[in-house]
């Protein structure tokens, strides 16, 4: 049995029941960080759950942060690329932490900081090391080496990540959008980046937002909008947030009873 609750009706109710388009079930995925085992689970879980809706059109949206913090960016990435969901659509959304990685490739000096934001362990994923025998490597030389190590696909799906999807009455982002400011309108850095100015804001936005970037315990349902980054590179619990209609469920990874 899938590991598989509702959420709390009564959050959405003010908000007038926001609800996914006709005959589509959506499947949003929150930050990855290198957890491919967990992606590889969560997959088979999401996979049991869709055969019993088999009548539905079926989005896969993950919410970005695909690289760092855990073992295996590679691998992550290499998934979404090559094995993507059967007879769904998958959309990628660009995070932060894919952001960083393109910008430390393109610009090593100007962005050292992703090395210790998370970067060290996508390095080593693609056996890039930092160092030269017990000193230090020059950053222009460790950004080279990951672009010769890092597959032509790979640097293609980076590049052509989207910043935003709508879908019914939700919009799809990594981080979140500045309030009172319409959706074409929004800075991609703030879609990418914010977080105080939109986890605040408790008024309506145009859409219901489901985003990740902020790690909590559970996800946060909220009138405005859904979190769903539950920490997966340190908890192991990776979150999916199923919409169908006016459903709102969850799949995760913890074990299930």
């Amino acid at each position: 049995m899938l590991n598989l609750f509702r959420k709390n009706q009564a959050s959405t109710d003010a908000a007038g029941c926001p609800r996914t388009p006709e005959d589509m079930r959506i499947y949003a995925i929150g930050d990855i960080h290198g957890r491919d085992d967990l992606l590889r689970l969560l997959h088979e879980r999401i996979l049991n759950d869709a055969t019993r809706h088999p009548y539905r059109q079926k989005i896969a949206i993950y919410l970005g942060d695909y690289v760092d913090r855990g073992p295996a960016s590679y691998d992550v990435l290499e998934r979404l690329i090559t094995c993507p969901l059967p007879d769904f659509t998958s959309i990628h959304l660009m995070g932060n932490h894919e952001q960083v990685m393109r910008n430390f490739m393109r610009h090593p000096e100007a962005h050292s900081s992703w090395i210790l934001y998370g970067g060290l362990a996508a390095l080593s994923s693609y056996g890039v090391s930092t160092r030269i025998q017990n000193a230090p490597k020059p950053l222009h030389q460790v950004a080279e080496e990951l672009a010769l190590r890092m597959p032509a696909h790979q640097l293609d799906f980076l590049d052509r990540l989207e910043t935003w999807r709508v879908f019914g009455d939700y919009c799809f982002v990594h981080a979140g959008i500045r309030p009172n400011i319409p959706l074409e309108r929004q800075n991609p850095d703030d879609l990418i980046w914010i977080r105080d100015e939109f986890l605040h804001y408790a008024k309506p936005h145009p859409k219901v937002v489901v985003h990740g970037h902020q790690i909590c315990d559970e996800p946060e349902v909220k009138s405005n909008r859904i979190g769903i980054d539950t920490g997966a590179f340190a908890t192991g619990r990776l979150t999916c947030l199923v919409l169908d209609g006016e459903e709102q469920t969850f799949i995760d990874t913890r074990r299930l009873p």
